[in-house]
């Protein structure tokens, strides 16, 4: 796929209501604006050639998320596409289906619960809310975010972004029950 560009932002959030934390609650996305090749065609039944070329971008970005997120390790993760609006929102959801998830488990050293997802067709500059879930167990309600992403100069009408999100911890003084991540992993959260 042709790639005009991939962003990386970094969110680091230090204490939250006044309440310190440590480690800080780490998010990173990284986002890959390419060409979507289906941009202003008619209705195509068949969009395995996306499917497929977005394990080889998952690779690219999600080893750019995982560098961005050292020294800690990925505890949470969410994906998410954009397509601009001379595509279809499926155009999107094509590229981020299970062959790109993995390579999002794969840079976050295994991940076994669902990878919380969204798509949406917008305009340039728009925002989406990629949400966030602990890799290994869903129900960790500590671990249920969002990072907001905003891309000021994509997707332009004939683009698709694909967007890879990771977190280091849950939420900044979580304490509204539910399952722990450590009962999971460690709490140190480094990797």
């Amino acid at each position: 796929m042709h790639i005009r560009k991939i962003i990386t932002a970094i969110e680091e959030t230090y204490s939250e209501a006044g309440q310190p934390e440590d480690p800080p609650l780490r998010k990173v996305a990284v986002i890959a604006i390419v060409k979507n090749p289906y941009s202003g065609k008619a209705y195509q039944e068949d969009l395995s050639s996306l499917t497929a070329a977005s394990e080889a971008l998952g690779t690219q970005i999600t080893e750019l998320a995982n560098n961005a997120m050292k020294p800690y390790a990925m505890q949470s993760y969410g994906k998410a596409s954009v397509v601009g609006t001379a595509g279809e929102q499926q155009h999107g959801a094509a590229m981020v289906t299970t062959i790109y998830g993995n390579t999002m488990r794969a840079a976050a050293g295994g991940g076994a619960a669902w990878i919380a997802s969204t798509s949406k067709r917008m305009d340039t500059g728009g925002i989406i809310d990629v949400p966030l879930a602990h890799k290994d167990a869903l129900y960790v309600r500590s671990h249920y975010d969002t990072m907001t992403v905003m891309i000021p100069d994509a997707p332009l009408p004939d683009e698709i972004g694909i967007i890879c999100c990771y977190a280091n911890r849950g939420q900044l003084n979580a304490r509204v029950g539910g399952l722990e991540a450590n009962a999971i992993i460690g709490d140190d959260g480094l990797t």
